[in-house]
């Protein structure tokens, strides 16, 4: 589904400094909001004075001449980036959408004074629905709406039927599998698929039907919530992209330690050899323990399981944060990563917490002399993922039961200090 003239009119994100920038203007940065969504929520908006209080800055429309770019976008990963279109009345909506590089808006066609006024605060796209069709300021069709509820309706969506290079398919019953048909059906196609959503769950599903998804999504809502969700879950795709900086350590201390509770974690994916997740008992040093995916003359491979650590033990997850081994549960959120530092997704379908003997590793990083150390379980299937040799990869993990005082494995060095999760900046000492 490759992008066209006058089909791109609004990526999902825009960098700070180009808030009021043309739609065309891709996002490859994770963070490019001026106002937190602590300050969206609690902010009170009575008439469109107060929004202009917010948004003062002002410059050329963006529906101007953007509209006839060629503009096919990708990220570093090589996907192509997603459309958001808000559908709104909401002046709450509009300006949460604005902060979060979101500026083309979808009105009716009555709401034409509605649209002339938000204008005259942010650089805005206004578009226009009028009977099954999708309109610009000049009255030019930008997309045609097709309502689906049966199985003949969804036949009838065909790739090169329609004059429009938008198509915005507005879903009545079903969702995912008509979704995932038309990610099949328009997978060649020159037209840029949209789908009306009314929230971030639907959102999600029209995003990644099919792990392609469709090309963007019409936000249908009245609440900002559900933008501020859409931001973030945007965020925590982009996070995905960047490479992560592992730090090469050397194993200075091993000791058999006593009995503790354990944390195995059961993911939804499939893990690599060379993955797995970061874990540790200290937040500014955690290790790459790697996942159950190496083959045993003693258990079968699991390669969906990280045998992980102790319960008070820090892991991964997505935002830059971090969460207790114990509090992970079906549905939540971590980090999987490689020994290159790419990093992926995935989603826990089990933690399993069981009384097992436990080993602690003491490695030091030779740049700072520093010592960090983790506790793991006793066992042969349990392994941390060593260093690569320039661009050669000679062994993939060391389990900890062959273990030895300079051997080589791989950390993530990150701040310390942790609030609910969240890195801050304080004094703290942690042994």
């Amino acid at each position: 589904m490759a992008l066209s003239s006058h089909s791109c009119i609004s990526h999902f994100t825009l960098p700070p400094s180009s808030l009021f920038a043309s739609p065309t203007t891709s996002l490859q940065l994770p963070s490019f909001s001026t106002l937190s969504a602590r300050n969206i929520r609690g902010t009170n908006l009575n008439s469109l004075h107060s929004v202009k209080t917010l948004l003062r800055h002002r410059h050329n429309s963006p529906c101007s001449s953007s509209m006839s770019a060629s503009c096919i976008s990708s990220d570093d990963t090589g996907k192509r980036s997603k459309r958001v279109w808000i559908w709104t009345s909401n002046e709450l909506v509009m300006t949460a959408a604005v902060e979060r590089g979101w500026n083309t808006f979808v009105f009716p066609s009555h709401h034409r004074q509605l649209a002339h006024d938000w204008s005259s605060i942010a650089a805005i796209c206004p578009l226009f629905v009028s009977e099954g069709v999708i309109l610009d300021g000049q009255n030019k069709r930008v997309a045609t709406i097709f309502d689906v509820s049966t199985p003949e309706e969804l036949e009838g969506l065909r790739p090169d039927d329609e004059q429009a290079e938008n198509i915005v398919v507005n879903l009545l019953d079903w969702q995912v599998i008509p979704a995932e048909n038309i990610v099949a059906a328009f997978q060649s196609s020159h037209k840029t698929m949209f789908a009306i959503s009314n929230n971030t769950s639907e959102a999600q599903v029209f995003l990644e039907a099919l792990e392609h998804g469709l090309d963007g999504v019409v936000v249908k809502v009245e609440d900002v919530e559900p933008v501020l969700e859409l931001k973030e879950y945007f965020d925590r795709r982009i996070e995905e992209s960047n490479l992560l900086s592992l730090t090469k350590a050397t194993v200075a201390h091993i000791q058999v330690a006593g009995m503790g509770d354990r944390v195995c974690v059961d993911l939804c994916s499939l893990m690599r050899p060379g993955e797995g997740l970061l874990v540790g008992s200290f937040a500014r040093g955690l290790f790459l323990v790697h996942s159950e995916c190496l083959e045993s003359n003693y258990i079968a491979s699991r390669p969906f399981r990280v045998n992980a650590g102790p319960v008070h033990a820090y892991v991964a997850v997505p935002g830059g944060k971090t969460c207790y081994l114990s509090e992970l549960i079906s549905g939540k959120e971590v980090i999987v990563v490689d020994q290159q530092g790419r990093q992926r997704i995935a989603v826990v379908g089990r933690a399993k917490i069981e009384s097992r003997p436990l080993i602690l590793v003491e490695a030091k990083i030779e740049s700072n002399n520093q010592t960090i150390s983790i506790l793991l379980q006793n066992a042969e299937t349990v392994a941390l993922v060593c260093p690569p040799q320039g661009n050669t990869l000679l062994k993939t993990a060391i389990p900890v039961t062959s273990l030895k005082v300079g051997d080589e494995i791989l950390l993530r060095l990150q701040g310390g200090a942790r609030h609910t999760g969240i890195e801050i900046q304080e004094f703290i000492v942690e042994k």
